[in-house]
């Protein structure tokens, strides 16, 4: 048996890990499969194509292991991989001895195993994809080190959850956010006491300790958002992940939730700017969602939400006209923003805030300027902005910065 039907049968063999639909796999069996057939030089130039938008071969082998949804990778990221039955990790194993020995294949694997010498004459001026080196914590002999693997599942999790950390919901279903938001806790300033009261309970929600759904309220440009996306960036290497939705998916709630309910994950459900119309459908489904449904809470889902009001529904000028009913469309809204357990006010700050804000931030990006004349340029900025916020601060030091950089007066 040459070495290119040997890899070709272990691909075909492997029981655990459902690698053989990846496009790049699926390229290379083409290619092990039509060895002895002219076909073989357009095969290897397409496994070529496709291996060299990738670091190497090797290292992109690694990784489909590391994200693939099986029942091994599910059952680590859950904690649960010592009762899986002895047959599955034996299967385990034997795959990853396969998918190790394929990961590591050479150009010189397919020629040695092509028995036309006119076809390996013209194969050899074909040029070579780089083999490489498996990512961490793959090393070498891979079925040796499950117990890393269990390891890294249960800290990162497994599937798209172990590759993405946000999620947005999409024509129902869950969309991966390859770019998300990267800012830190560190990158925030002021607003301690709010955003320790949102760290405190997503720690709490983490470790599987009673927590509460957040509403995160006040004016624009505070930092509402920033503070969800910071918490997840800090606590995603503890399970947790992210799934937005807009305000027209409040809907299909229960169903992302059932989606999830047997994922071992932890899911920030987040609703950013949230508010609704008088009479719009979806403020009952969110109140139902948030305590009353029967399918409503799951212990592996949270929601948080942001707005700029509390009280969430719009009043039209309608919606005024007697006390009485000024008076049922208070409580109708109070009932929505009651429902979430933990509500967090995030106020403008004062000019002496404003300006500390800035400090800080020029501080961070190490700015060495007059701070008479930075206090006056962001006062001048704030105004220009129409008002003073910790976004309109992040944007003004972001114009210094550029203009530092670039040797530009400011």
């Amino acid at each position: 048996m040459n070495k290119a039907q040997e890899l070709r049968f272990y691909l075909e063999a492997l029981c655990v890990y459902g690698l053989k639909n990846d496009t790049v796999i699926s390229s290379l069996l083409d290619l092990l499969r039509n060895i002895n057939s002219e076909k073989v030089l357009e095969k290897q130039s397409e496994f070529f194509r496709l291996v060299t938008s990738h670091k190497s071969f090797a290292e992109y082998v690694s990784r489909l292991v590391l994200t693939d949804d099986n029942a091994f990778t599910k059952a680590a990221a859950s904690g649960d991989a010592d009762k899986l039955p002895k047959a599955v990790l034996n299967g385990v194993k034997s795959d990853l001895e396969k998918l190790e020995a394929i990961a590591f294949i050479r150009p010189e694997d397919i020629y040695s195993s092509v028995e036309s010498e006119d076809l390996r004459k013209v194969l050899k001026t074909l040029p070579e994809w780089e083999t490489g080196e498996a990512v961490l914590p793959l090393k070498r002999n891979w079925k040796g080190q499950i117990n890393e693997l269990i390891e890294y599942h249960r800290k990162n999790g497994y599937g798209a959850y172990s590759k993405y950390t946000a999620f947005i919901w999409r024509d129902h279903s869950l969309c991966p956010i390859s770019g998300s938001d990267p800012v830190l806790l560190s990158d925030l300033k002021n607003y301690d006491t709010q955003r320790q009261k949102v760290i405190d309970n997503t720690e709490s929600f983490v470790n599987g300790y009673p927590s509460n759904n957040v509403l995160l309220y006040g004016d624009r440009g505070t930092g509402k958002s920033s503070t969800v996306h910071a918490v997840l960036n800090e606590y995603a290497k503890y399970g947790l992940r992210m799934i937005e939705i807009s305000k027209d998916d409040i809907p299909d709630l229960n169903l992302i939730r059932e989606q999830l309910a047997m994922c071992p994950m932890k899911f920030i459900i987040f609703i950013d700017d949230l508010c609704f119309d008088s009479h719009d459908d979806s403020f009952g489904k969110l109140k139902a969602a948030l305590e009353g449904s029967l399918s409503g809470r799951k212990p592996n889902t949270i929601i948080y939400a942001t707005s700029n009001r509390r009280h969430l529904i719009k009043e039209s000028f309608s919606d005024r006209e007697n006390d009485i009913n000024r008076n049922d469309i208070m409580q109708e809204q109070l009932s929505l923003s009651d429902r979430f357990g933990l509500c967090v006010t995030f106020i403008i700050p004062d000019k002496k805030g404003y300006l500390d804000i800035v400090d800080k931030l020029a501080a961070d990006r190490k700015l060495d300027t007059n701070r008479e004349k930075l206090h006056l340029a962001a006062e001048q900025w704030a105004s220009r902005k129409g008002g003073r916020s910790p976004r309109c601060a992040r944007q003004f030091i972001d114009y210094v910065e550029s203009a530092v950089m670039r040797g530009k007066e400011w």
